[in-house]
C-alpha cells in the first residue's frame, strides 16, 4: 500500500496505539506539523479506530489552521463523509482556540475554518463560545494584531515590528522569518536580541542557520537561542557517525520560494546531532571524503561548508573509505551511521556496516539511492 505521496505506507501493518504514539511524539518532541496529521489520517482509514483517532486528533492539532489542513488531507483522493472519530476529534480540537488564534488562521483558502465547524457540528461549551463561533461563521472575528495584518494595511515596518516586540506579540518563528525585513527597516537591534534571548520554541536549527545567513550581526544571539531550543531534547546514546553531502546540488534551495538551501538544512541537522548525540564523529562527501572536527553551533556549519569543493556525489566511495579507515578517521566502534543527502549519488550506496543506518533526504523529490542494487548509478 502506498501513501498519497507515493512512498510506502506502513500504518496498516502497525498497532493503532503505536501509530498514535508516533504521531504524538512527532508533534510534541520533534515539533513536526504535517507528519502527525498524515499518520492520523492514514489510521482513520482502518475500521474500529474511531475512538483512538478522536483522542489523538484533539491533542495533535495545536494550531487552528491544522483543522483545515487535516480535512484537506482527508479529501485529497476524493471528497467523502467524515468518520465519527474524526468528527469528534476535530470538534474537540476546535474548542482549544480563542478568537485571536481563530482569526489569525481564518484564511480565504479552499477549506475554511467555518467549513470545518459546519461539518463537525462542534457544540459550544457556553454562550461566550457560541457567540465566538457565530462571529467566525459571519466573518466578524476581531482583526488579530499581527505583523501580517499591520503590514498589509500599509503600516510602517519599523514602528510595527518594534511595537509588537515591545508588547510581546511577535512569535519566535515570525522573528526568524522577518529578520531580513527588520534589519532593512532599521528595527532596534536591542529589541530583537531581547526577543531571541527569551528562546524560540518549536524551531529546528536549520531555521537559525538560514536566519544567520542574512543577519550576521545577530549570529551570537541566534546561536544562543538555537542551542537553548534543543537543550531539553533526549540524548542519543552510543557513538554516531554523520556523513553530510556537500555536492554542488546541495547548494540549491529546498523549495523554489524558500531561502533555505539543502546544505543549510543538512547543517541544521548536524548541529542538532552534535548537541544531542552522546558521542559523534563527522565527515562530508563530494568527490572526496573529508573528516571534520565536531564543532558546536554555527562553527560546525562553517566546517561542513568549507570542508571541500562542492562537486560530485560519490556516496558509496565515501562510505567505503570511512569503513576501511575506521581506526584512522575515528569511525570505529559506531552504533549507527546517518547520511544526510539530496540522494543524487553517482555510485549508489553501500550496504550498512553498523547495526543501525539511516539516510535523511533534504530534497523534495523522489529518493535516488537504493539498497536493491548497490552498484547501480543513481544519477
Amino acid at each position: 500500500m502506498r501513501s498519497q505521496a507515493g512512498s510506502l505506507n506502513w500504518v496498516p501493518q502497525v498497532e493503532p496505539q503505536q501509530v498514535v504514539d508516533l504521531a504524538t511524539e512527532a508533534r510534541d518532541r520533534l515539533q513536526l506539523r504535517h507528519v502527525p496529521l498524515f499518520l492520523l489520517r492514514e489510521l482513520a482509514r482502518r475500521k474500529g479506530t474511531g475512538p483512538i483517532v478522536e483522542k489523538a486528533l484533539g491533542h495533535v492539532i495545536q494550531r487552528a489552521d491544522e483543522l483545515a489542513e487535516f480535512l484537506a488531507m482527508y479529501w485529497n483522493e476524493e471528497r467523502q463523509p467524515l468518520g465519527a472519530g474524526v468528527k469528534c476529534g476535530l470538534a474537540a480540537a476546535f474548542g482549544k482556540f480563542d478568537e485571536y488564534r481563530l482569526a489569525k488562521y481564518d484564511r480565504a483558502s479552499k477549506i475554511k475554518l467555518r467549513d470545518v465547524l459546519f461539518l463537525v457540528h462542534a457544540k459550544p461549551k457556553d454562550d461566550s463560545q457560541a457567540a465566538l463561533r457565530k462571529r467566525l461563521v459571519d466573518g466578524e472575528l476581531a482583526t488579530p494584531d499581527t505583523w501580517e495584518v499591520e503590514l498589509s494595511a500599509g503600516k510602517d515596518k519599523k514602528e510595527t515590528f518594534e511595537r509588537l516586540l515591545r508588547d510581546g506579540k511577535l512569535g519566535g518563528i515570525a522573528v526568524l522569518r522577518n529578520l531580513r525585513n527588520m534589519q532593512q527597516a532599521g528595527v532596534d537591534e536591542n529589541l530583537i536580541r531581547a526577543r531571541l534571548d527569551q528562546g524560540i520554541a518549536r524551531a529546528l536549527p536549520f531555521r537559525f542557520v538560514t536566519a544567520a545567513g542574512y543577519a550576521p550581526n545577530l549570529e551570537s544571539a541566534l546561536e544562543a537561542a538555537m542551542l537553548k531550543g534543543v537543550a531539553d531534547l533526549e540524548v542519543l546514546p552510543g557513538k554516531t557517525g554523520l556523513l553530510v553531502d556537500v555536492s554542488g546540488s546541495m547548494d540549491e534551495r529546498i523549495a523554489r520560494k524558500s531561502e533555505t538551501t539543502r546544505i543549510d538544512a543538512a547543517a541544521g541537522l548536524a548541529i542538532l546531532l552534535r548537541e544531542k548525540a552522546e558521542r559523534v564523529v563527522f565527515a562530508t562527501f563530494s568527490n572526496q571524503v573529508a573528516v571534520i572536527p565536531p564543532r558546536r553551533g554555527f562553527a560546525l556549519r562553517e566546517a561542513i561548508k568549507s570542508s571541500q569543493p562542492h562537486q560530485g556525489t560519490y556516496l558509496r566511495r565515501a562510505l567505503e573509505s570511512l569503513r576501511d579507515d575506521a581506526q584512522a578517521t575515528g569511525w570505529s566502534g559506531l552504533d549507527r551511521v546517518i547520511v544526510i543527502t539530496d540522494e543524487q549519488s553517482h555510485d549508489g550506496i553501500l550496504s550498512a556496516f553498523t547495526k543501525l543506518a539511516y539516510v535523511v533526504n533534504v530534497a523534495p523529490y523522489k529518493h535516488g539511492v537504493s539498497y536493491r542494487d548497490q552498484r547501480e548509478s543513481q544519477g
